[in-house]
C-alpha cells in the first residue's frame, strides 16, 4: 500500500542538457555548493515521458540563493536514480522511490529564480526556517565546526568535510551526527529539569500545582519543536515518540521505561513509513534501544543497591561514569551486527571515544545548543554558539585521535541476510524472555556471527 501510495514517474534514461523549471522544496548546503529538491517539475523537451514528481539536483555556481517555495529555472543533466553499485549494496533508487524522487542530476551553471511567492505552505515555511537557522549557525562558527553544529541543531549534515565524517565513523562517534535518542533525550531532559526548577523557585506555584507534570508537558513541546527543526528522520521520530510517551507517563503517574514503550514506538514508525524496516537507521536505532531497555530493566535493582551503599561507585559521578560505559557497551554490541551487515566495518575503540565524548555532548554542547535556539529571535545566538563550538572542537579532536590509533577499524566480510535474520531472532529472544529461558537466544546469536565464515568474500 505504501509503495503504491508514493508511486510516480521515474526517468528512464539520461537526458540533457535540458531546461528545467520547478519549485524548490528543500535547500541543503553542501561542501561545494547546495543541493536542491524540486517538485512541480516542467522539463522543456519534446518527446519526453511524464516528468517526475520530484527531482534532486546539485548546484555548484551560487550567483543566486533560492529559497524553499521559489520557482527556479536551470539548465541540467538528469538521469534515473542510480541502482546499487555492488550486489547487495545500498539501493539509492529504492530510497528515492519512497521519497518520490524520479530523477537526479546537476545544474550546468547557476540557477535563476523566476518567481518568489509571498504566501507559502507551512511545510515550505518550515524548510525556509531550517535553512535560515542552518546558515546562521554556520556563519556564527568556523567553517570546520559550523557544519557539525548545524548537523546537531537542524539535521543538515552535507556541509561537513569528508575527513571529519571519516574520523567520526572510524572512532565510533558517527551516531552523534544522527539526531536520535541521545539528542532528543538530552533536549527533553534538560527542558524538563529547567522548567521544573524554575517553577520550584515560585513558592505559591510549587505548593499548589503539579509542577512535575507541567514540566513534562513543556518537555514534550520542546522535543516536538526539535523534531520539526531537525528534519524528522526515522531515528528522530522514534526518539520523539519514546520521549513523548515517557513524559506522558510522568503526567499520568505511570511507569515510564518499558519494552512496551519500544513496541509502541516501532508500531507507529512502521505504520507511517513501513519501508524504514529495511534501513540501517531503523535497525540500529531499535536494536540499541531494545538492548538498553532489556539490560537496565534487569540491572535496575543492583544499581539501586549500589547507590544506597554509597562510596565511589555509589556516588552520582561514579554511577554516571558506570552508566556511560555500560550504555556505550550495550549500544555498540547491539548495533555491531547491523554495522557488519550494512557497512562491513566495526570501530574497535568506540567505547573509549564515547566515554570521552558523550559527557561533553551531554553537559556542554547540547545545553549551549538549546540556549542558541532561545537566543536566535534576538540575534544573540553567537553568545551560545561560540562556546558550543569549543565543545564540538573537543569532540572532533577526540574523534581524530581515536581514528588514528592503530587498528581503530576492523573490516569484516559481509554477513548473509539469513545470518542477520537468525542473529536478530536470537537477540530478541535474549532481550524479551525472562530468567534462564533467555539464554536460549545465545546459540542463535552465535550462529548469526558464524554465518560470516560462509561468505564468499571471507
Amino acid at each position: 500500500l505504501r509503495s503504491e501510495a508514493v508511486s510516480g514517474p521515474v526517468l528512464e534514461r539520461e537526458i540533457g542538457p535540458v531546461r528545467v523549471s520547478a519549485r524548490v522544496v528543500r535547500v541543503e548546503p553542501t561542501e561545494k555548493g547546495i543541493r536542491l529538491t524540486l517538485d512541480k517539475v516542467d522539463i522543456n523537451r519534446r518527446n519526453t515521458t511524464a516528468a517526475p514528481e520530484r527531482i534532486r539536483i546539485s548546484v555548484r555556481s551560487l550567483k543566486t540563493d533560492p529559497l524553499p517555495g521559489d520557482r527556479i529555472s536551470a539548465l541540467t543533466i538528469l538521469q534515473p536514480p542510480p541502482s546499487p553499485s555492488v550486489p547487495g549494496g545500498f539501493d539509492f533508487a529504492r530510497k528515492a522511490w519512497f521519497e518520490r524522487i524520479g530523477a537526479v542530476g546537476f545544474a550546468l551553471g547557476a540557477v535563476t529564480v523566476t518567481h518568489r511567492p509571498e504566501d507559502t505552505t507551512w511545510r515550505l515555511a518550515l524548510a525556509r526556517l531550517r535553512l535560515d537557522i542552518t546558515n546562521r549557525i554556520i556563519s556564527a562558527i568556523s567553517e570546520r565546526i559550523g557544519p557539525f553544529a548545524a548537523a546537531l541543531m537542524t539535521g543538515e549534515r552535507r556541509a561537513i568535510p569528508k575527513d571529519t565524517l571519516a574520523d567520526m565513523r572510524d572512532s565510533g562517534l558517527a551516531h552523534l551526527l544522527a539526531i536520535s535518542g541521545l539528542h532528543i533525550g538530552l533536549v527533553a531532559g534538560l527542558l524538563f529539569f529547567a522548567v521544573r526548577l524554575g517553577f520550584a523557585f515560585i513558592e505559591p506555584v510549587a505548593l499548589r500545582y503539579p509542577i512535575k507534570k507541567y514540566a513534562a508537558a513543556m518537555a514534550i513541546a520542546g522535543a516536538f519543536a526539535y523534531l520539526l527543526i531537525s528534519g524528522a528522520t526515522i531515528p528522530t521520530q522514534r526518539a520523539f515518540l519514546m520521549v513523548a510517551i515517557v513524559m506522558f507517563a510522568v503526567m499520568i503517574d505511570r511507569t515510564a521505561i518499558s519494552m512496551r514503550l519500544v513496541a509502541i514506538s516501532a508500531m507507529v514508525v512502521l505504520l507511517l513509513a513501513p519501508e524504514s524496516l529495511l534501513s540501517a537507521s531503523f535497525q540500529m536505532s531499535f536494536a540499541a534501544v531494545v538492548g538498553l531497555v532489556a539490560v537496565y530493566e534487569t540491572a535496575a535493582p543492583s544499581m539501586n543497591r549500589t547507590r544506597q551503599r554509597g562510596g565511589l561507585f555509589g556516588s552520582r559521578v561514579g554511577l554516571f561514569i558506570a552508566a556511560t560505559m555500560l550504555t556505550t557497551l550495550i549500544a555498540s554490541s547491539a548495533t555491531a551486527p547491523f554495522a557488519i551487515y550494512h557497512f562491513n566495518r566495526i570501530a574497535l575503540y568506540g567505547l573509549l571515544a564515547n566515554l570521552a565524548a558523550v559527557p561533553i555532548m551531554a553537559m556542554w554542547i547540547v545545553p549551549f545548543g538549546i540556549l542558541g535556539f532561545l537566543l536566535m529571535p534576538f540575534g544573540l545566538e553567537g553568545l551560545a554558539l561560540v562556546p558550543m563550538g569549543w565543545g564540538i572542537g573537543a569532540v572532533l579532536s577526540i574523534a581524530e585521535w581515536v581514528a588514528e590509533l592503530p587498528g581503530a577499524v576492523a573490516l569484516v566480510p559481509p554477513m548473509p541476510t539469513w545470518g542477520l535474520a537468525v542473529l536478530a531472532v536470537g537477540g530478541l529472544w535474549f532481550c524479551l524472555m525472562r530468567g534462564k529461558c533467555r539464554l536460549g537466544g545465545i546459540p542463535l546469536v552465535g550462529a548469526g556471527f558464524l554465518s560470516i565464515l560462509l561468505s564468499s568474500a571471507f
